[in-house]
């Protein structure tokens, strides 16, 4: 077996194509015993890229846009695609059957402070037809502060990625009212990265088929399947819980069969960048984007 070094700039149920390569066996398929980790907090994965630690990292197509924005080339690429849809839950903290956007402004809302979580959502915000500024934004932190908060009382809303939420519903603590990935609709939310060199190596290719395979289990084999496999990853999370987090994100249609990041998806990203003016120009898809190894 071959060691491949998988870094995950956020660990969540969201990130299942990537996870389940792993837990699916499908890496060990093709030779390669994978080693993971998780970028410790304010620090990015392409680190490991660029340290030598990672072959692969899950990152987001955005990261690219940093660099170039102070007129710097590119350290890394973007290979194939992870999310096509935001992944992204707003859970009220009592039933709204009939929710809308609308319902929002006026309204606690326990959002992240910044980065792609929050530019999405803004973005989702204006697609949606509400006013973002009428929104009483709390910010407490990560993820896991933003649980807290929200089980400690604060906010009548929160922005979670799967399996917070669902956890919620299972302890009565909240209710999903909406995926803010409906509004949006598809875009590169978040990609697999990579160096050009490793791109051109028998192990990309390898990593490459394993990719392929697990990205048609993702949308083949059922949720609890899929759950029982990564429970290990997710011990504090029951596995019923993980089983609607996964059916949900099957259902949303992010974990689409190709593995390559689409011009559409690559433009659609650029519109939402654009559109919180987080780009200096609509920088060309070759910039920031490769088409995988071919197998």
């Amino acid at each position: 077996m071959e060691s491949i070094n998988i870094q995950f700039t956020l660990f969540s149920a969201f990130y299942s194509p990537l996870i389940s390569t792993m837990s699916g066996g499908f890496l060990r398929d093709e030779g390669l015993d994978p080693n993971w980790s998780i970028a410790a907090p304010g620090t990015s994965a392409i680190a490991a890229l660029e340290d030598g630690s990672a072959h692969v990292v899950q990152s987001a197509l955005s990261q690219g846009f940093t660099p170039l924005n102070k007129g710097e080339t590119t350290s890394v690429v973007h290979f194939a695609q992870v999310n096509e849809m935001d992944g992204f839950f707003l859970t009220a903290r009592e039933p709204q059957p009939n929710f809308k956007w609308q319902d929002l402004e006026g309204a606690e809302v326990v959002l992240f402070g910044g980065g792609q979580p929050l530019d999405m959502f803004r973005y989702a915000c204006h697609k949606a037809g509400i006013d973002y500024d009428r929104i009483k934004a709390i910010n407490v932190g990560g993820a896991a502060d933003m649980d807290k908060a929200f089980r400690s009382g604060q906010g009548q809303y929160v922005q979670q990625q799967g399996p917070f939420p669902q956890q919620l519903e299972a302890d009565g603590v909240g209710h999903i009212v909406t995926q803010v990935g409906i509004p949006i609709g598809p875009c590169g939310f978040s990609s697999l990265a990579t160096t050009r060199d490793w791109l051109e190596s028998d192990m990309a290719q390898a990593f490459t088929r394993a990719y392929t395979k697990t990205r048609r289990y993702m949308i083949d084999t059922p949720a609890s399947d899929i759950a029982r496999a990564q429970q290990p990853y997710f011990p504090d999370i029951d596995q019923q819980v993980l089983t609607k987090c996964i059916a949900s994100y099957q259902q949303l249609g992010c974990w689409t069969p190709h593995i390559e990041i689409t011009e559409d998806a690559y433009s659609a990203t650029l519109d939402i960048y654009e559109y919180n003016n987080l780009i200096n120009e609509r920088y060309a898809y070759d910039q920031v984007c490769s088409k995988p190894p071919a197998i």
